[in-house]
């Protein structure tokens, strides 16, 4: 019998990618029931807002959902990861929510030492969005 693969880099952060896209809580549930079984832990949080003044908001609620579903501790190395992460997923989306509202979820994954922070938005006006996809990794 063949033994099922690890986990990895790739995986954690499909993992994170597939929260940020749950459309609701039962979708969310349900994806994290499934990954929970690959021994991937993963947590989700909604966000909107204007974007400039909500990164420090954004990065925060990464590090507190993370933290509530116990995906990390509270030592300096993971919260800092996982912000880590938040950042640099929110450095990839910057150049096109400047001065624009953002609506969508933050997914956060984690198996063993890999953490993935993914952010799924809506950037701008009302039913005129612009679709943006930002992904961050760090090991800790």
């Amino acid at each position: 019998m063949q033994k099922p693969l690890t986990p990895g880099s790739r995986d954690v952060a499909r993992a994170a990618i597939e929260m940020s896209m749950s459309r609701s809580r039962d979708e969310e549930l349900l994806i994290k029931k499934t990954l929970a079984l690959e021994e991937v832990a993963t947590a989700a949080a909604d966000f909107g807002g204007e974007f400039v003044p909500s990164i420090i908001k954004i990065v925060e609620r990464a590090v507190v959902a993370a933290r509530r579903e116990g995906l990390i501790g509270e030592s300096h190395l993971e919260e800092g990861g996982v912000a880590g992460a938040a950042r640099e997923a929110l450095n990839q989306i910057t150049p096109k929510a400047l001065g624009m509202n953002v609506g969508g979820k933050i997914g956060i994954a984690r198996y063993h030492d890999h953490v993935a922070v993914a952010v799924f938005f809506g950037i701008g006006l009302g039913h005129l969005d612009e679709i943006c996809v930002g992904l961050g990794h760090r090991a800790i």
